[in-house]
């Protein structure tokens, strides 16, 4: 990248890196959901941080740690949450990451846990962004009413979840990472009781889960509730190498089921599964293989220094709105 400028708030430059100077990029989010999905790099491509911000957190000790860092990107997971008006004066572009299913279908009913997330992101100041990328292309068209969205794409891994598919070794053990809810107990019920499964359930940082991900051959990915959805767990258990066995997915991002990972529609078929995994562990030894060869295309490495190029190159031509809702 050359040395210059691409045109920001107001007609003011954002600076971009010399020749031969590293890209610096800011990561925000709430760290126990999102350094699992950032990128680590402190190397002559890239320097990055991570600044921890939830709902409801001070934006302005945020803000100080990230002016202090001199960010020539902010990837903004969550950026719904975020205080109006917080990034107003940052010289530095900001991708917005929208990684909260929302209703597909403008104006048709959907489930009350999505109708909530889409009343959080109508709240979104748009003026704190200069493009949004979606993890879903398909809630796109209600997403658009609010800011037009730039890209799709699936959260990606951080490089350090990443493991070797490991030979099985002993009876394979079993681990589900999400919060209870009912539609997930529902499937869960069955197999707690009678498999090897853990449950790890809240406040899980980058190194427990990195923890529970090598202390685990099975890894299992439910949705929220009871509708469509691709979670970003899923893209978790395939690069550290374990068996992905999970309830439809939808989109798949490219994953092909009973291929790169195992595909059940209800608890049944989720007990019978996971029963026959456990008792005959290299049943499905190339699935595994499979789905951690397509977790590639999630690693964060390879993610993050495109998706960077792209937006400055999107911003150098077509400038940014930034202001306009400021």
């Amino acid at each position: 990248m050359t040395a210059g400028s691409i045109i920001g708030r107001a007609g003011a430059p954002y600076p971009v890196p010399a020749e031969g100077a590293p890209l610096r990029i800011a990561f925000v989010g709430q760290s126990t959901f999102f350094r699992a999905c950032a990128l680590d790099e402190h190397s002559g491509r890239a320097q990055t941080a991570f600044f921890e911000f939830r709902e409801g957190g001070d934006g302005g000790a945020m803000l100080d740690g990230i002016e202090a860092f001199a960010p020539h990107l902010v990837v903004a997971f969550r950026p719904e949450i975020l205080p109006r008006g917080v990034f107003a004066g940052l010289r530095a572009a900001v991708l917005g990451f929208l990684t909260e299913p929302i209703p597909r279908t403008p104006g048709r009913r959907a489930h009350p846990d999505l109708r909530y997330r889409r009343a959080a992101l109508e709240g979104m100041d748009t003026g704190n962004v200069d493009r949004v990328v979606a993890f879903d292309p398909l809630i796109v068209p209600t997403a658009d009413a609010f800011m037009p969205v730039w890209r799709s794409l699936p959260l990606p891994v951080a490089d350090a979840l990443f493991a070797p598919v490991r030979p099985p070794g002993g009876r394979p053990s079993i681990l589900f990472v999400g919060r209870s809810t009912r539609h997930r107990e529902h499937f869960l019920e069955r197999a707690k009781a009678e498999l090897d499964l853990v449950h790890a359930a809240f406040g899980i940082g980058p190194d427990e889960l990195a923890g529970l991900l090598r202390g685990h051959d099975i890894g299992v990915n439910l949705h929220n509730e009871p509708y469509p959805s691709f979670e970003n767990r899923v893209c978790l258990h395939l690069a550290a190498g374990q068996l992905m066995i999970s309830e439809t997915l939808s989109p798949t991002h490219g994953l092909e089921p009973d291929i790169d990972y195992l595909e059940v529609a209800n608890p049944e078929q989720l007990l019978a599964v996971l029963r026959a995994a456990v008792a005959f562990p290299r049943a499905y030894e190339r699935v595994r293989i499979r789905g951690r060869r397509k977790a590639e295309a999630f690693r964060a490495s390879r993610v993050y220094p495109r998706l960077a190029e792209d937006l400055l190159h999107d911003l150098r031509v077509f400038g940014t709105e930034r202001t306009a809702a400021a």
